[in-house]
């Protein structure tokens, strides 16, 4: 790995971190465009380059979210209970969704994460979950059906997988949705983050181990060294992000980095050749 590529990554992963820190966002919208981005310009090939960066941008996000986990539970925001009806079915959709993401092609994963960041973007943009549920008068995990439980979780599971994500954006609308305190919500989805990221990667790497890309450190869908050298910055840049967020706007933030998410998945598209109208 060349020392150009040593200084993106470490960049990336600073930038990811401040954006989790400060945002309270995790890095698969950022990771997932850039990398393939990078992974092209590594003469990857096309129909393994989206695979390649969901599984990286999975790896990675293993750190923030142990740590975002451990930041959480030290607060008393996470609801163990309810993390451990939740856990088994996150982690069964999120490992089988690894699988069937190895199946489809890199523009139709493309096609799929553009459109769940569009969604993202939106939420994020006009601040919908927070203002619609500010409300909703928090309740137990014991009112939540367990069936409907586990199904919920197998869905934010394979979603996550798909679009390598640590499932916030998912969760926390539906815990809120089901009347759990948002501050609970957040860091009960934290919580379930962890276990999440583990499986997906895990997942990534066998299923894409008889599929490996010709790169040094590569192993199934997970490039290594992009593991290591982004994680250590986002790990280092996260705490200084959530110290910013008495001091800059929040909000406004928020809504930039929501126009950042649509560009880049649109900028990511067009590198799969899927907008070959657009150029950015």
């Amino acid at each position: 790995m060349n020392f150009d590529l040593i200084l993106t990554f470490l960049a990336l992963g600073a930038f990811v971190g401040l954006a989790a820190g400060l945002l309270g966002i995790g890095g698969g919208g950022v990771l997932v465009p850039m990398l393939t981005a990078i992974f092209l310009s590594q003469n990857i090939a096309a129909d393994q380059v989206v695979h390649l960066a969901l599984g990286t941008s999975m790896a990675c996000i293993m750190v923030t979210s142990l740590s975002s986990l451990r930041a959480h539970h030290a607060n008393g925001a996470v609801v163990w209970p309810l993390v451990k009806l939740m856990v088994l079915g996150v982690v069964l959709g999120t490992f089988s969704a690894t699988f069937i993401a190895s199946m489809i092609s890199s523009k139709a994963l493309a096609i799929f994460f553009a459109c769940f960041m569009a969604y993202v973007a939106i939420q994020m943009f006009f601040n919908s979950t927070s203002k619609s549920l500010q409300n909703n008068q928090p309740s137990t995990h014991h009112e939540i059906n367990r069936v409907e439980l586990m199904l919920a979780s197998i869905g934010i599971g394979s979603i996550s997988a798909i679009v390598s994500i640590g499932g916030g954006s998912i969760t926390v609308p539906y815990l809120t949705w089901r009347k759990i305190d948002i501050r609970k919500a957040i860091g009960t989805s934290a919580a379930i983050g962890f276990p999440l990221s583990v499986a997906g990667s895990l997942g990534y790497l066998l299923s894409g181990w008889s599929h490996t890309p010709p790169t040094p450190y590569t192993y199934g869908f997970i490039n290594l060294p992009a593991v290591l050298v982004i994680s250590i910055t986002s790990f280092l840049a996260a705490p200084l992000g959530a110290n910013l967020t008495q001091k800059l706007p929040v909000g406004t933030l928020k809504k930039i980095f929501a126009i950042l998410l649509a560009l880049l998945s649109l900028k990511m598209l067009w590198n799969l050749q899927l907008l070959p109208c657009c150029n950015f």
